[in-house]
């Protein structure tokens, strides 16, 4: 696997598709985006065109080319074979219905060349199960970002059992060249790493709030400005680390007992699709606090506020 080549595939035109095909631009690489109607592609290079336009104005805009020179290095396409051609890395990005990641992997599989990589956008399926019987099946691997990846650096790289590690060391060299923050697992696990945690944290506060302890707006507070603020900075294991003197196994020596007391009332993990009553009383509360034609401005802010926060994380890194 040579980075000799600076043409990346990406299949999808979507939001994830769009992120991944900037994000690559900014870092001077040739993208050739594909989809199966003309017309989405059409209407994708206009939304790329506008999105890159106002992030040069907001002063946003990453790399070092200008929002006109990143724009053409985007081309589209809707053949495969145009797609994959001389490419070194495929970034897939097509909704999470496993019948249709198959389908497009088997298609793939026809025509790629053995030292093109392919990464997946999914957050839902563990590579295993969309390239197992595939003949290329040791260049595909997961690429997870995070939403919205153009102002969140994380990307998670999952191998399947016969992934090559060559096509995991590729994957991740590309990821730092965008200026993205790659962690590798050593192994395919359901919900990868950041889903595993993310859910934890949900559980808890559905409990919370279903019980009645906490409202939706406290709840959230205890994470936007408590936990939150450290984890913009380290992570759990660190910030443990520095909340004892002796470090982290001082840490849990101190505090071990405490974190077996309080974890052996959790109770069961909650059903959220079926208790009605506690996601009522969620969405209820969550569109007072946002109502829902109010979304697309908190994403905004949001946008803004990762933007900014990304300046402020480079001093200290």
């Amino acid at each position: 696997f040579a980075m000799g080549s600076r043409k990346i595939g990406i299949v999808g035109s979507g939001l994830i598709g769009r992120a991944w095909a900037m994000l690559f631009a900014a870092a001077g690489y040739r993208v050739r985006l594909y989809d199966i109607l003309e017309s989405q592609l059409t209407m994708a290079l206009q939304e790329l065109e506008k999105d890159l336009q106002s992030l040069e104005e907001k002063g946003s805009l990453r790399g070092q080319r200008s929002a006109a020179e990143q724009f053409s290095l985007i081309e589209v396409t809707t053949e495969l074979r145009e797609l994959v051609r001389d490419a070194l890395y495929i970034q897939e990005c097509v909704p999470e219905v496993l019948q249709l990641k198959r389908s497009l992997y088997t298609q793939l599989d026809g025509v790629l060349d053995s030292h093109t990589v392919v990464g997946s956008s999914t957050s839902t399926f563990m590579p295993s199960l969309y390239s197992e019987g595939l003949k290329r099946r040791e260049q595909m691997l997961v690429a997870h970002p995070l939403n919205p990846p153009y102002f969140i650096p994380l990307v998670e790289i999952v191998p399947a059992p016969w992934t090559k590690p060559e096509a995991v060391e590729l994957t991740s060299s590309l990821m730092l060249s965008l200026g993205q923050r790659p962690v590798t697992l050593k192994r395919e696990i359901q919900g990868f790493a950041t889903n595993r945690i993310q859910y934890a944290i949900l559980n808890e506060v559905w409990r919370l709030v279903g019980s009645g302890i906490l409202s939706v707006a406290d709840v959230d507070r205890v994470l936007s400005q408590g936990l939150g603020l450290r984890y913009a900075l380290l992570g759990s294991l660190e910030t443990a680390h520095l909340n004892a003197p002796g470090g982290v196994a001082d840490y849990f020596k101190r505090f071990g007992g405490e974190i077996s007391a309080v974890s052996a009332t959790y109770g069961e993990t909650p059903n959220t699709q079926e208790d009605s009553e506690t996601l009522a009383a969620i969405a209820r509360q969550c569109e007072e606090l946002v109502p829902l034609d109010g979304l697309d401005e908190r994403r905004a802010t949001r946008d803004e506020f990762l933007t900014q926060l990304a300046k402020l994380k480079k001093q200290f890194e």
